[in-house]
């Protein structure tokens, strides 16, 4: 005999929150807070059998306040707050490994995720960079990116886009050139990929535009604080 009871409440849980997921809408802040966790740590999965894309925030332990800024942002969307992950060693006990929490599935993170990621459904492969993104990219987008990928040493800020192709990490390069006149080169990493270096100049020019924008606990992103 079937778990008809398991059956009812899953159902009726989803009935529950049907109303809720029509009422909540994108604003441009929760949009460009996804975005530029997309060109970082950010993920989006359409789930085998599902219609809609869900979002994924996760950050090492240490930035907890990361993102839980993020959730607060993110909120509405959001159904079970922030947890831990938890991974397990070779003798089998668990050891907190991040903090993390979902979105819900939601036609209009459908709408970024069919921007960012190739190809229909749940197996899609890896994320791109969208032509879209030039003029999308804001400078809260900027600052999220940084935030989730940038380091600073020695006067400059470097961005780790080992996701993408060389290609897309030009597309990249233009995007900062064009739209924030912030120069940036290519850096090869062994086996690893492309990371972006800003220059120094370009470090000052990106900071002041993003500055504002960038929360206590990550201020060390940019050289203002120590991690």
């Amino acid at each position: 005999m079937g778990n008809t009871v398991g059956s009812y409440e899953t159902t009726h849980w989803h009935k529950r929150w049907i109303p809720v997921k029509k009422s909540i809408h994108l604003t441009s802040r929760q949009k460009e807070l996804i975005l530029g966790s997309l060109l970082g740590d950010g993920a989006m999965r359409v789930g085998k059998g599902s219609i809609n894309a869900n979002f994924k925030v996760e950050h090492g332990l240490q930035q907890k306040a990361y993102v839980e800024w993020k959730y607060s942002i993110l909120r509405p969307f959001v159904f079970t707050g922030p947890k831990i992950s938890y991974r397990y060693g070779l003798s089998k006990e668990p050891y907190p490994k991040s903090w993390w929490f979902r979105t819900v599935r939601h036609p209009e993170l459908s709408t970024i995720y069919r921007m960012f990621y190739r190809g229909e459904g749940y197996r899609c492969g890896r994320k791109i960079t969208p032509a879209s993104l030039q003029k999308d990219l804001t400078p809260l987008v900027l600052a999220v990116w940084i935030m989730d990928d940038g380091s600073y040493a020695k006067g400059s800020i470097e961005l780790s886009t080992y996701a993408f192709t060389k290609r897309e990490i030009f597309f990249l390069q233009y995007c900062l050139r064009k739209g924030f006149s912030v120069e940036a080169s290519l850096v090869s990493d062994r086996d690893r990929g492309y990371r972006l270096y800003c220059t120094r100049a370009g470090t000052k020019r990106l900071i002041e535009i993003i500055r504002v924008h960038i929360i206590p606990s990550m201020q060390y992103k940019i050289g203002l604080a120590t991690p």
